[in-house]
């Protein structure tokens, strides 16, 4: 029997955005200013929101969880990349990548869910005011938000134990500032076909499922606020409606468009991945809750109070 020598591969390269040093510079002034912007902007939503109990409402209260969530999903990413942007050897270990997968997995997941949940209390709220408080309990938001945070966590957990069965002997750079799925599939050895049906059935039943359920509630609230006689309230629906289906649309076209098709070390890849990794956690407090009338009080009267400032 001929023996051969296998070699197991226990770090890969992050080549990252750039091999320009001027440019990694200018990358990383620009991505550390984001990520002081995302965290600031999330927990400062964290603080504002259970400081003031006019907003311990259902939607406040999924507003503090995607807070919470999209300080978390960007301090997977970002960090590493920071470092990545400064270091000769972009290096990251077998075990920190696969961390790293399992996280950026739950933490869309996780997110894809909270978003449809959002847009269902928004739904019952502009099309069932009369039970929204019946339909909107505390037990069922606290149901919701467990829901979500599971499947989320199941989600990242299924995709990483599937992905650990992988055997890596080969190449070992990925053609991207981040470790995820479909680039590091690349590098295996063995069979990755459990791997890939995994994630196509994730992005297929997980995705699509919940994108109907977001297009569904925003095609009712719409149709509701047409037939509303008061312009000053179909305007208010609107405006509302059309800033979070931009997130929205933002994020789901980049996390299918990247995880639907076959990794291929791309520009377009690298840009897609930063648009629901990157972009998304920033615009999320700029766009639910910083243009909200009521937190914007809220968070004059929080800076008032502590530093005697005046609107």
């Amino acid at each position: 029997m001929e023996v051969r020598n296998i070699t197991t591969t226990t770090t890969f390269v992050l080549l990252g955005l750039s091999n320009s040093p001027h440019i990694q510079v200018l990358l990383f002034g620009l991505f550390l200013v984001i990520y002081v912007l995302t965290i600031t902007g999330n927990l400062l939503m964290l603080l504002v929101i259970n400081t003031h109990s006019h907003l311990h409402t259902p939607m406040y209260f999924f507003l503090s969880h995607l807070s919470c969530l999209d300080a978390f999903y960007s301090s997977v990413i970002v960090p590493k990349l920071l470092e990545n942007l400064l270091s000769k050897w972009k290096t990251i270990s077998l075990l920190e990548c696969f961390t790293q997968i399992s996280l950026v997995i739950c933490s869309g997941a996780t997110e894809a869910c909270l978003l449809s949940v959002m847009a269902y209390d928004r739904f019952q709220a502009v099309c069932h005011p009369l039970l929204y408080v019946l339909a909107m309990n505390k037990r069922m938001c606290t149901g919701l938000v467990g829901l979500s945070w599971a499947i989320g966590i199941g989600t990242g957990m299924v995709n990483t134990l599937l992905l650990a069965q992988q055997h890596f002997c080969g190449p070992n750079l990925i053609h991207s500032f981040v470790c995820e799925l479909p680039p590091v599939l690349l590098l295996s050895c063995s069979d990755t076909y459990p791997s890939i049906v995994s994630i196509l059935t994730t992005m297929v039943v997980l995705g699509l499922g919940t994108f109907v359920l977001l297009l569904g509630s925003y095609t009712r609230i719409i149709l509701t606020a047409l037939g509303i006689n008061s312009a000053k309230g179909r305007s208010k629906i609107f405006s509302t409606c059309s800033s979070h289906f931009l997130v929205i649309t933002i994020f789901y076209c980049s996390g299918v468009l990247r995880y639907m098709t076959p990794a291929s070390g791309s520009a377009l890849e690298q840009v897609l991945s930063l648009q629901y990794s990157v972009v998304t956690p920033l615009l999320n407090p700029l766009i639910y809750s910083l243009k909200n009338q009521e937190v914007q009080a809220a968070l004059r009267k929080m800076l008032s109070g502590k530093f005697g400032l005046t609107s």
